[in-house]
């Protein structure tokens, strides 16, 4: 059996996404685990209800900044579990079925968090953004129109690799294949929104989370590079 046989017995052997229930159990647990704990932890900390309740609420703008930076690490820990798949490196830890389960399971998870930092800052005062502004790129020209328009592009780049998954069996494995690779055009997308428009860029632990994240993936990528083409130059 050939090396492409092989490669489209897996492709067809592998499960089955998240069933759309679960995607909306995920969604769904985005959305209530934030709101209960705007309900909550103000009653914890008195101070916080005046973020809330007034004259100049920054809870949006909190709640949009930490979504942000969890939303960029779960995507980013989707990539690498993509990589450590195709690079083989998956079978040694965690497990080529675990792995592609915290390859689904994150990716989702990671595109209703990111959802969440866009519709979030809707509440915002100073970035005065609406629901039309949020879902359409470059609408909102008051912060940052063009650092925001690649964030938001990045997000539906992510939406089409996701549902990607969805469709495999039926658009086949070039084309699953060729809408995956995109996933490093939304992934650099992803860090060039958040360098460019993040306020907390300039942080000591925002710089070392920026650098060390790409770097671990452009070790893998390039890894993956090498493992393809030195069989080939051998030959």
């Amino acid at each position: 059996m050939s090396k492409e046989d092989l490669e489209l017995n897996e492709f067809q052997s592998m499960p089955t996404m998240i069933r759309y229930e679960n995607l909306l159990i995920i969604l769904m647990a985005v959305f209530l685990g934030t709101t209960i704990a705007t309900i909550v932890v103000p009653a914890w900390l008195p101070d916080f209800v005046r973020t809330v309740l007034g004259p100049d609420p920054k809870v949006f703008w909190f709640l949009s900044r930490g979504s942000a930076i969890a939303g960029y690490c779960l995507l980013w820990f989707s990539m690498v579990m993509g990589l450590l798949m195709t690079n083989k490196m998956a079978r040694a830890w965690p497990g080529g079925p675990t792995a592609y389960d915290l390859h689904q399971f994150v990716s989702l998870l990671g595109l209703g968090v990111v959802l969440f930092h866009g519709l979030i800052l809707i509440g915002d005062r100073y970035a005065s953004f609406n629901l039309l502004t949020v879902l359409l790129p470059f609408a909102n020209p008051k912060y940052k129109p063009t650092w925001v328009g690649l964030g938001q592009l990045s997000f539906y780049f992510w939406g089409i690799i996701v549902f990607s998954f969805y469709i495999r069996k039926r658009i086949g494995i070039t084309v699953w294949r060729l809408v995956h690779i995109s996933s490093f055009l939304a992934y650099l997308l992803g860090l060039i929104h958040g360098v460019m428009s993040g306020t907390d860029t300039s942080s000591l632990w925002a710089t070392v989370l920026y650098w060390s994240s790409g770097g671990v993936l452009l070790f893998f990528s390039i890894y993956r590079l090498l493992s393809r083409l030195i069989p080939l130059y051998i030959k």
